[in-house]
């Protein structure tokens, strides 16, 4: 039924969640599995030159912090036998970058955590969960924390 599973992390305890239910998944299937983290390069657009130093010490600890985080779900899907690839995504909207990586690996699933997120904390912070689904035109599993 699922052929190919992409599994976007962010290194949360959330994320960690739904690494599970997309490795249970995965073996159920004998799906392929894509790994990604969305970083968004632009961080800093729009509050000013004096920032301009603190954009490249963001992205080199933001992309550490993919790297760590696609490295640890690797290793899940690994040590159950299931070969899985991973990469760092840039993209200004995170839930663009998921639905773009999805439709160019031909995903046919996506199995991503929720935070949970609620009142004034989702309206300041957002959900890219909500996002994703709302613009998504292929299944969705949401894994609650």
């Amino acid at each position: 039924m699922y052929k190919h599973i992409l599994v976007p992390v962010d290194g949360s305890a959330t994320s960690q969640k739904a690494i599970g239910n997309a490795l249970t998944i995965a073996q159920a299937f004998k799906a392929e599995v894509t790994i990604i983290y969305v970083i968004d390069p632009y961080a800093f657009t729009g509050v000013g030159t004096d920032f301009a130093y603190g954009q490249a010490e963001y992205l080199g600890a933001a992309t550490a912090e993919a790297n760590e985080a696609i490295k640890t779900a690797k290793q899940a899907f690994e040590g159950v036998g299931i070969a899985a690839t991973g990469s760092v995504v840039e993209g200004h909207a995170i839930y663009r970058g998921i639905l773009d990586t999805a439709e160019s690996v031909n995903a046919d699933l996506i199995v991503m955590g929720s935070h949970g997120r609620r009142g004034l904390e989702k309206l300041v912070l957002g959900s890219v969960t909500a996002q994703v689904l709302s613009h998504a035109h292929l299944p969705v599993l949401v894994v609650r924390d």
